[in-house]
């Protein structure tokens, strides 16, 4: 019971900076939280933990490759500042 405990309890303060979506055959992925301040180019593109970010209309989506398909990501995985980089 104790070494399911020492797992357990890293594991979830792991997930907690991670987000856990279906992907589309029905996996689960797991998409990272983006960092506070994220600074994106004229392209609005930005690529942060093996995905890839687009910022679009005041939205955010992601994807796991540049060319899609992007998904919208939960206010809870914005950063909190995103600045233009031109």
């Amino acid at each position: 019971m104790n070494k399911i405990l020492l797992v357990a309890l890293p594991l979830t303060l792991l997930l907690t900076g991670c987000m856990v979506a279906t992907g589309r055959d029905g996996e689960l992925e797991v998409i990272p939280v983006l960092p506070s301040v994220v600074e994106i180019g004229p392209d609005a593109y930005y690529a942060y933990g093996g995905y890839h970010y687009f910022y679009d209309h005041d939205r955010w989506y992601y994807a796991p490759s540049r060319e899609g398909p992007r998904r919208e990501l939960p206010r809870s995985h914005w950063p909190r500042e995103t600045r233009r980089r031109y």
